[in-house]
């Protein structure tokens, strides 16, 4: 089973399939990055969803989405809680905010905007009020039924812990746990990526990226500063750089994504705290995601 080769946390390779590898992954940062053109329209760069977004918790939503943009998405919407919309507007204006989790017809008023959309990222602040996420549930199934590519974080893994069934035969799915989270999903559920194409990206020192049985490492990075919200950067980042690759049709765009979004993350975490040290926040990262990117993505 997958299951017992993603928990070996070493290199494993399925027979039969070509094998992964970080340098390999690398090669492809700037072929996934679409070019800068007067050609184009507003959204031909990704136009990015976030769920999320509840009464205590509204930075996580807003780090997922500035994030987005400062990578180079177009546009963000984030469908939160409506008592947390007039805050999350207040943080930015770039974001467009939509108070529908909580409202009875949250689901079909959200179905229609995911059309429009190139990724979603399903978590952020999402909290774990009942009915909450049984909209988020009937959520995710849309995006399985229209093939929706989805990041799946913080509370939206919690929701997946309790019903792995949701995301099964979805192929467009990359979940982003930490070391808690990562243990709680496979020791709770030992099959639930059995003949799966699902990707997760482990994160810790050493994030790792799983998919088909193969594990593949990358370099040590960031610092030893662990304050929230820079699993919220690198959600957003991780979905734009997904919606590019996906766009691009390069071969293996889940892990590629991975590798990108795991690299500019961890650069931004090292380069803030350079500045900050033990006072760095996750808000001191976003400034330096612009010449982060310039230096490994831009072609």
């Amino acid at each position: 089973m997958i299951i017992k080769l993603l928990t070996q946390n070493k290199r494993v390779f399925c027979k039969g399939m070509s094998t992964l590898n970080y340098d390999s992954l690398q090669s492809n940062f700037k072929t996934i990055v679409p070019a800068l053109s007067a050609g184009k329209h507003k959204g031909s760069a990704g136009r990015i969803g976030v769920i999320g977004g509840s009464e205590e918790y509204t930075g996580a939503p807003y780090f997922s989405g500035i994030s987005a943009l400062k990578l180079g998405a177009d546009l963000v919407h984030v469908f939160c809680h409506s008592k947390a919309a007039t805050v999350i507007k207040s943080y930015s204006p770039d974001l467009i905010v939509h108070p529908l989790l909580d409202k009875e017809n949250a689901v079909d008023q959200i179905t229609l905007w995911l059309n429009r959309l190139h990724c979603l990222v399903v978590g952020p602040g999402l909290g774990r009020e009942e009915n909450t996420l049984r909209t988020v549930t009937e959520l995710i199934v849309k995006c399985k039924e229209l093939n929706m590519p989805l990041i799946i974080d913080a509370d939206g893994l919690f929701l997946i812990a309790k019903n792995p069934k949701i995301i099964k035969n979805h192929s467009n799915v990359i979940l982003t746990p930490n070391v808690m989270e990562y243990r709680n999903l496979f020791s709770e559920n030992p099959n639930i990526y059995e003949n799966t194409d699902i990707i997760v990206l482990e994160k810790g020192a050493n994030d790792k990226v799983h998919i088909n049985g193969q594990v593949v490492e990358f370099p040590e990075g960031g610092s030893n500063r662990r304050c929230g919200g820079q699993g919220d950067i690198l959600s957003g980042c991780l979905a734009t750089f997904y919606s590019w690759a996906l766009e691009a049709k390069v071969s293996n765009p889940g892990p590629i994504s991975c590798a990108a979004a795991s690299l500019l993350t961890k650069t931004c975490n090292k380069l803030a705290f350079e500045k900050h040290g033990r006072s760095m926040l996750a808000s001191d990262m976003i400034p330096e995601i612009h010449n982060v990117f310039v230096k490994f993505f831009e072609k």
